[in-house]
């Protein structure tokens, strides 16, 4: 028996908020774009030193989200300010922006690390 329309649809709602993504979680267009609008914002990459040396986006700043330092760093930056956070698959940056978020701070992971940034 086939599915209706309006039972698809219940369907996706209930399945979509298993699944979904925080409204923190940006793919590289919807990234960029917010990161080039946005006033006062930080650039932030939080892989470690020798990855960030490998190479990374112009005019990022790089905290070690592995450094024994990490969450001191973070209570120590502007509040005024908004970070758009990226790492290498989009895990660090994401634990990152969840730390950052509940110490106050406006943030937004990259989905995808460093790669989904569009050339």
């Amino acid at each position: 028996m086939p599915i209706n329309i309006k039972t698809k649809i219940i369907i996706l709602k209930m399945t979509s908020s298993f699944f979904s993504k925080s409204e923190r979680d940006l793919d590289g267009v919807q990234f960029k774009s917010e990161f080039e609008s946005a006033a006062d914002k930080v650039l932030l990459d939080v892989r470690t030193p020798a990855e960030f040396q490998s190479g990374n986006l112009p005019k990022s700043v790089n905290i070690d989200f592995m450094g024994a330092d990490f969450k001191n760093k973070m209570e120590k930056l502007d509040k005024s300010k908004t970070y758009f956070v990226y790492c290498r698959s989009g895990n660090r940056s994401g634990q990152a922006v969840s730390m950052m978020n509940k110490l106050g701070l406006t943030s937004f992971n990259l989905v995808g690390g460093i790669d989904a940034w569009p050339k």
